[in-house]
């Protein structure tokens, strides 16, 4: 950028007086002058802070990739093959994406046109349904509901999620128990389930590792190598697991 170049001498001046004398023997006139010279330029010039924030942003993200990758790698299990989570579309698929959600997550709700798409188009892709209940206590009491519903119709899991992702107003444990009912499974059946079998050890296992991976919101999926944050949208997603059956990573 042609905004530059002075304020780059000026720092290069700085680093040149700096390396040659130690910092203690600069006079206060000296440090005085440098540091009005360059707030000045900045406050002159206050897009420059705008290219350093891009410059900080990019550099986390890529620091928080890098850790992702690490926790993705020991963490193989967990992530792709919790018993706590429901694999939906094919259960032997070359490809998995893991999605972690929440049923009161607006977002979620967008994003499950892109796996119903998905599914219907790529009949090679295993998705795994990782509950996520982080907005508040009527998420947990759905989950709860939905733990029990999983423990008992595993096989209608999948209708279920469509169902209450999909349904109005927020989620909670009287809306879940309309689905599950809906579906034939009754209040007493879960109610009788959620007191018999705690939903704990799930909320636990993906508290932590969501902590570990640096998730901060829903959705956020797993594929391949990579973490994913944010209702990406469908070409998106398929653009990754293309990737990965062409060269065994999302980004070729």
């Amino acid at each position: 950028m042609a905004i530059l170049p002075k304020i780059f001498t000026a720092l290069a001046l700085t680093a040149s007086v700096a390396t040659a004398y130690p910092a203690a023997a600069l006079d206060e006139a000296q440090k005085k002058e440098f540091g009005e010279f360059i707030k000045q330029y900045l406050i002159e010039n206050p897009e420059i802070m705008l290219d350093v924030q891009d410059a900080l942003q990019k550099k986390q993200e890529q620091t928080r990739l890098v850790k992702a990758n690490a926790v993705i790698a020991d963490n193989k299990s967990t992530i792709f093959d919790s018993e706590y989570d429901v694999t939906i579309g094919n259960p032997k698929g070359d490809i998995t994406i893991v999605e972690f959600f929440d049923y009161n997550c607006g977002y979620c709700r967008h994003a499950l046109s892109d796996m119903q798409t998905m599914l219907e188009k790529d009949k090679n892709v295993r998705f795994v349904l990782k509950e996520f209940p982080i907005l508040g206590p009527e998420s947990v009491a759905a989950h709860k509901v939905s733990d029990a519903f999983r423990k008992l119709a595993p096989e209608k899991y999948s209708a279920f999620h469509v169902a209450l992702l999909s349904s109005d107003g927020r989620a909670d444990e009287a809306s879940a128990i309309d689905v599950a009912a809906s579906l034939g499974v009754s209040e007493k059946q879960i109610r009788d389930e959620m007191a018999k079998s705690s939903s704990d050890a799930s909320v636990k296992e993906t508290y932590q590792l969501a902590q570990s991976l640096g998730i901060t919101g829903t959705p956020s999926y797993v594929i391949g190598n990579e973490l994913v944050q944010g209702a990406v949208g469908f070409d998106d997603l398929e653009g990754k697991v293309k990737n990965m059956r062409a060269c065994g990573k999302t980004s070729c």
